[in-house]
């Protein structure tokens, strides 16, 4: 069981989350530098650290990462992109990459930033496929919740290791085929370890935000968030972080896990042991809360059986949004599911989220219906 305190097994000194954001620009950056010794200064790990990050079937230790990392393209380790028949196809170039990781600056809105990634991409390149498969399936959330340009900060040290494994993989954004990929990277596991499953854009923890508002202004306490399957907790710690405008309320973020798995590091230390089942049946089902569920995986049927115990009227999802059955339903996508198991839920929104080489990510919400939530009220 994870210790009740933010932790990272095998450091020289204490994991402090709060520290590691205040300081984050003194840090070591990947760019900088190898990608091992980064880790290693960053959360406080000896040089010749030998843990291994197991992630499904496979492990692997920070130098075996490192040294795949030298060998770039090599045996195929950056195909990422395939014709229909499987043959390596050319990547986007190095300007259509930065172009890529940057449309989830938390300075731009997702939605004009998206517009102007497709209309600079020339005709039938990598990018014109890639922006075009991401415009597809975008859904804005409705007007309130759409977050516009500013130039807002926002410090995110998984965003930031992301946007650099873009370059160095040779990684910008997913096309159609990408639901046929089926290879990984070694530094994945790394990631999954020390941050988590999937990255938290400015604009998914924003519009999270959002829909924990409460009617009544910020005096009115939020929508408790429940951050179901919380894994490491980074989604939570971020969600706590996060510098709202003072016209919304603070949030209130639950981070609860059965904790079968473990994370090398764990960014919050208040994880409440328990199934999405059980928590939801001891809480009123999670009424008057939104529910999150980040990157869940499609063993034991945990998404069937948490949506079927909630009673709230939010659910929000981080997960695949192409057929690989990589997360929630082996045999199709979150969205398809809903509509098909819970017609009572809405699709109301899905924007990209930035995506690791070979995956493709999004935020999906679903809101329960006017007249269902009537009928769940009465009840």
């Amino acid at each position: 069981m994870p210790p009740k305190a933010p932790y990272c097994e095998g450091a020289k000194r204490p994991f402090n989350p709060d520290t590691l954001i205040r300081d984050w620009d003194k840090h070591p950056s990947p760019e900088k530098g190898p990608f091992s010794s980064s880790i290693t200064l960053i959360f406080g790990l000896p040089q010749d650290d030998k843990y291994v990050y197991n992630a499904g079937p496979a492990g692997v230790t920070l130098l075996q990462a490192q040294i795949a990392l030298l060998a770039k393209g090599r045996n195929g380790l950056h195909g990422w992109y395939r014709d229909g028949e499987g043959n390596e196809i050319l990547p986007p170039t190095g300007d259509d990459i930065v172009a890529y990781a940057a449309l989830f600056d938390p300075s731009k809105s997702i939605a004009a930033a998206l517009r102007a990634f497709e209309s600079n991409a020339k005709k039938g390149s990598r990018r014109h496929e890639i922006a075009q498969h991401l415009s597809s399936h975008l859904l804005l959330p409705r007007a309130g919740l759409v977050l516009g340009k500013s130039k807002r900060q926002h410090i995110n040290p998984y965003y930031d290791f992301w946007r650099w494994s873009c370059k160095e993989l040779e990684w910008g954004g997913p096309f159609p085929n990408t639901a046929n990929t089926k290879m990984s990277h070694h530094i994945l596991p790394v990631f999954y370890h020390h941050f988590g499953c999937v990255v938290p854009s400015y604009a998914a923890l924003y519009t999270i935000a959002q829909l924990a508002q409460p009617k009544g202004g910020p005096k009115v306490p939020s929508k408790p968030i429940l951050d179901i399957g919380s894994g490491s907790g980074y989604w939570t710690f971020m969600l706590r972080k996060l510098a709202l405008p003072t016209h919304m309320s603070p949030l209130v973020v639950h981070a609860i896990d059965n904790q079968r798995s473990l994370y090398r590091t764990m960014w919050v230390g208040d994880t409440i042991p328990a199934t999405g089942e059980e928590y939801l049946d001891g809480h009123d089902g999670g009424k008057n809360a939104i529910l999150l569920l980040v990157y869940p995986q499609t063993e034991e049927e945990f998404v069937r059986k948490t949506v079927e115990h909630y009673n709230g009227g939010v659910i929000v999802v981080a997960a695949t949004q192409n057929a690989d059955g990589f997360t929630a339903f082996k045999e199709g996508t979150m969205n398809v599911w809903m509509k098909r198991e819970h017609p009572e839920f809405e699709h109301t929104a899905q924007i990209p989220l930035p995506s690791f080489a070979g995956k493709d990510e999004a935020l999906y919400v679903f809101e329960r219906s006017n007249s269902s939530a009537q009928q769940a009220s009465q009840s």
